[in-house]
């Protein structure tokens, strides 16, 4: 289909509001049934400071229109509520346990996608709801819920997310096919002199070169650490970031990997060796493990092991890794610097696009200059990213293939194609270009970036 959207094209023109988050609850309303017994319903509740009739109230309130709604298709009960001052988004991660945001003004595409990192990054820590109910009751699962979310809920900038947080992608590092079987060969020897050692997966320039976890479980665990962890442990590299190290540093054994999760000083004598716990899927539902996330330079390598840990595992682990990870590191820095040279000077391109694959959950951006939970930096106007936004949740509402084409009021056209599992954003800045010519550009872009991928015409 092939398109223009006169309201998307006068998107320019409407009031902008920052999204903000207003309150955040769970509860489950089979926990307080009779009357007086509302609060046992309240699970957790942001912000905590909020007069208890309210939670009550609110609560309530979000009960009745679930239930309501169920009238029309029990399967399918409401999603969202959509008034003049804020909306309301209800998910229901497990059964009769229902996730309540209240924000103010904020996408339907991109909260739904944020419910989901919620609850799953919320079982990725903590495993599911039912499972902490199981194992110490109501009181042990609001426990863990406030630990939790109290954390989270603080890092969750609402007013920076975009097209890249309704996708939840993974960028990937290209290697070429030898480095590629130094990894495979090196995570071999690790699972092999570490039997504790379950999975493993890289990570260079927070891009993910090989992963061993389930598909849905490192689609979580990459946007935690690369939102998360990795800027929380940021600092500056002991070598430039694209130039290689000295190969004579792993020939003394000698190396500069480092704990990013448990110890920070394996010398010292205090030092405490308790790693993140983490659920991942397994065959009969959740496996509990132990989070490893070991750095060397822009190189992660993260390993998930099966019991607790010791000093002279951990030990040991640093001694085998560490040289063989410093190595390469080295080499992958050499890719990149490769990889770099052959792109060839950057200069401000023509166009400008965001491309995302359902299937195997990759992503990439040239409009992106730097994403973490926090900062947003884009090199596109706000109002551009919103055109984009209208249009995926116009992808959202169909199941065809379709393309879009909009003409924005600054000059700009923004095209989507939606093809086979894959979608594709692109930014054309061409002021007096006709519909004809900007599809046109948008076939030479897939046939220069995107040789490889069929997309229909």
């Amino acid at each position: 289909m092939l398109m223009i959207s006169p309201k998307m094209a006068s998107g320019m023109q409407e009031k902008q509001y920052t999204p903000s988050l207003l309150s955040f609850f769970i509860y489950n309303p089979t926990f307080g049934p009779r009357e007086g017994e509302e609060e046992k319903k309240i699970l957790f509740y942001h912000p905590s400071d909020v007069e208890k009739n309210e939670k009550i109230r609110n609560v309530g309130l979000c009960e009745a229109i679930v239930q309501f709604t169920r009238t029309f298709c029990p399967t399918k009960p409401a999603k969202s509520l959509h008034t003049q001052k804020n909306r309301q988004f209800f998910f229901e991660p497990e059964e009769n346990f229902w996730m309540v945001m209240v924000s103010c003004k904020l996408m339907l595409s991109h909260i739904t996608n944020l419910y989901l990192y919620d609850a799953k990054i919320s079982h990725l820590f903590n495993g599911t709801f039912s499972r902490a109910m199981q194992a110490g009751g109501v009181e042990l699962l609001m426990q863990k819920l406030e630990k939790f979310f109290y954390r989270y809920l603080q890092t969750l900038h609402l007013q920076s997310c975009d097209l890249l947080d309704v996708f939840g992608g993974i960028s990937f590092f290209p290697l070429d096919k030898m480095t590629y079987l130094k990894i495979q060969s090196f995570v071999n020897r690790v699972e092999e002199s570490l039997s504790l050692i379950k999975y493993t997966a890289f990570l260079y320039n927070d891009q993910l070169i090989w992963s061993g976890l389930e598909q849905d479980d490192m689609r979580i665990l990459y946007k935690y650490l690369t939102t998360s962890l990795f800027p929380r442990h940021s600092e500056p590299e002991l070598a430039g970031r694209d130039s290689p190290m000295r190969p004579e540093v792993a020939g003394n054994l000698l190396h500069y990997g480092r704990f990013l999760t448990g110890p920070t000083n394996l010398k010292d004598p205090e030092a405490k060796f308790r790693f993140p716990k983490i659920f991942v899927s397994a065959e009969d539902g959740y496996e509990e493990l132990h989070l490893i996330v070991y750095k060397v330079h822009s190189l992660v390598c993260f390993l998930i092991a099966s019991v607790e840990l010791t000093r002279e595992f951990c030990e040991q682990l640093d001694s085998l890794v560490g040289p063989q990870l410093t190595l390469l590191a080295s080499d992958i820095c050499e890719q990149f610097t490769i990889n770099r040279r052959i792109s060839g000077p950057e200069k401000e391109p023509q166009f400008k696009f965001i491309y995302f694959n359902h299937m195997n959950l990759a992503e990439k951006s040239t409009i992106h200059m730097r994403k973490t939970a926090s900062v947003c930096l884009t090199s596109v106007h706000p109002d551009l990213m919103k055109i984009l936004g209208d249009i995926n949740c116009d992808f959202a509402r169909v199941d065809e293939d379709e393309e879009i084409i909009v003409k924005a009021m600054t000059d700009y056209w923004v095209v989507g194609k939606k093809s086979d599992q894959r979608e594709l954003y692109v930014i054309l800045n061409q002021k007096n270009a006709n519909l004809i010519e900007v599809n046109e550009e948008v076939k030479r872009l897939c046939a220069t970036q995107f040789n490889n991928i069929f997309f229909l015409d």
